[in-house]
């Protein structure tokens, strides 16, 4: 069993937050292998290498499967990784347990359901609506740090 900090464990929020962003970076890493399975199953490498290792150099190529799964995967690092900095910075502010609750599990939801709709070609706008709703709770973290750093500036 690891050795836990006692302050770190005190701190509910920041536990949820860990939470969340450990389930959205697994959620990461599962759209990093659907792409490279379906690399492999369209046969579409962006390396030479693989291409010859895969049948010959007329596999390194472009798909429009692939590329659907690297914008999803883009469009992933370009919200959660700004997300990851505002729940940590969040955290430190002692909010409320249960609203720090809601926004890391609606910013979650949101991300997963985009990414379903990325994936699955889900009629528009579900994508869309998933991104919006999923920039609510990080609005909302971002006007409280501002809030709370405001003196500081």
């Amino acid at each position: 069993r690891a050795a836990r900090s006692p302050k770190m464990m005190e701190n509910k929020v920041f536990l949820s937050f860990t939470f969340y962003s450990t389930i959205l970076i697994l959620k990461m890493y599962v759209v990093a292998i659907i792409t490279g399975q379906v690399r492999l199953r369209k046969k579409a490498f962006a390396n030479p290498e693989d291409a010859l290792r895969n049948g010959g150099l007329q596999f390194c190529r472009e798909d429009p499967d692939v590329e659907r799964c690297r914008r999803a995967h883009r469009n992933d690092m370009e919200n959660i990784f700004p997300f990851l900095f505002l729940g940590a910075i969040y955290s430190l502010l002692d909010p409320s347990p249960a609203v720090a609750r809601i926004h890391f599990f609606i910013f979650c939801m949101g991300r997963i359901i985009h990414t379903i709709a990325y994936l699955l070609r889900l009629r528009a706008p579900t994508r869309s609506v998933a991104y919006g709703v999923a920039q609510l709770p990080c609005f909302s973290m971002a006007l409280q740090i501002l809030l709370a750093t405001t003196p500081y500036w």
